[in-house]
């Protein structure tokens, strides 16, 4: 198989594929359905509260090239959910990742991430072909595993983020709480207790509160947007912090006391936590202890009198 060859084929293909799109994307035959010609019509926007979004917020996460290929992936994103689809537990991943983007939107880049795998992996497979230091055959199976290496590398790099943001909402909460404790302690309600974490803390966790916030001012209750909250951080010690504060204010018991033994169990939660992983790193020490620095004073403990021995023989 020479280079030329290879290339030819390559540029064919890509060829293919511009000419097959282009077809389709002809409206041959299209006749618009009844329900397309009334639906412009009878459409009203509704136009959304300023306080849920942010200054020079982007339109599109996509930027420019996004209302270019909207159509395009919002069609070939719509085939592919038949067969991979988003479902709720995507979009509470995405969620708790903090992330922006929509179900489609992650798909989409899961999408692209594929396929740079793929052409990496061509390349490299061109490359040792046309060498002949591999089969045709082994360059197709090379091209398939570059594929599903580009698609799990956008799922590890979601949960990498997600267990990122959760370490560090687990790291502010004690502050956070004691922070809601001693505005309540102070006469606030809960409500400016709230919007007090929201203009004065930073970090994830008073990001979280601050959106709560703005779904209280866009009317929602207090209740609906803590538990709103709960279900977007999916963090045990959250959803039993947001249920306690929501039981106290139902029953009128005090709600600083409560506070504060929460954020004290957070922190006992944290030592414990850090005592596992000093447990495990010790373990870890002893993996290059053992097979390791104990051989290599044994080689040299051994070796000299090995050396002596023979020579005596």
């Amino acid at each position: 198989m020479s280079v030329l060859l290879v290339w030819g084929g390559v540029l064919g293909l890509t060829l293919g594929t511009g000419l097959w799109l282009i077809v389709a994307a002809q409206p041959l035959g299209w006749r618009p359905s009844l329900v397309e010609r009334v639906a412009p019509q009878l459409r009203h926007h509704t136009p959304a509260s300023r306080l849920l979004q942010e200054e020079g917020a982007a339109t599109s996460p996509w930027g420019a090239w996004g209302r270019i290929l909207d159509p395009v992936m919002g069609a070939v994103m719509g085939r592919l959910q038949r067969f991979i689809p988003a479902g709720e537990a995507l979009a509470h991943k995405l969620e708790a990742a903090g992330s922006e983007l929509t179900p489609a939107d992650y798909r989409a880049q899961q999408v692209l991430c594929t396929c740079a795998g793929a052409a990496l992996a061509t390349v490299v497979a061109v490359l040792l072909a046309a060498s002949g230091r591999i089969p045709a055959l082994s360059g197709l199976a090379f091209v398939v595993v570059g594929a599903l290496a580009g698609h799990l590398l956008r799922d590890q790099l979601l949960s990498l983020q997600i267990t990122r943001r959760r370490t560090a909402i687990l790291t502010e909460f004690p502050s956070v709480a004691e922070l809601f404790a001693l505005s309540v302690g102070a006469g606030e309600s809960a409500a400016g207790a709230l919007e007090r974490i929201a203009t004065s803390a930073r970090g994830e966790l008073a990001g979280e509160f601050e959106r709560a916030l703005a779904d209280m001012r866009a009317g929602a209750s207090l209740a609906a947007a803590l538990k709103a909250t709960a279900r977007r951080v999916q963090l045990p010690p959250i959803e039993r912090f947001i249920g306690g504060v929501l039981i106290a204010l139902d029953r009128g018991t005090p709600l600083a006391d409560v506070l504060r033994a929460q954020a004290q169990d957070v922190r006992e939660m944290g030592r414990r936590e850090l005592m596992e992983a000093a447990g495990r790193k010790e373990i870890q020490m002893m993996v290059p202890l053992v097979f390791g620095i104990l051989p290599l004073t044994v080689i040299f403990a051994v070796f000299p009198g090995i050396s002596l021995m023979r020579l005596g023989f």
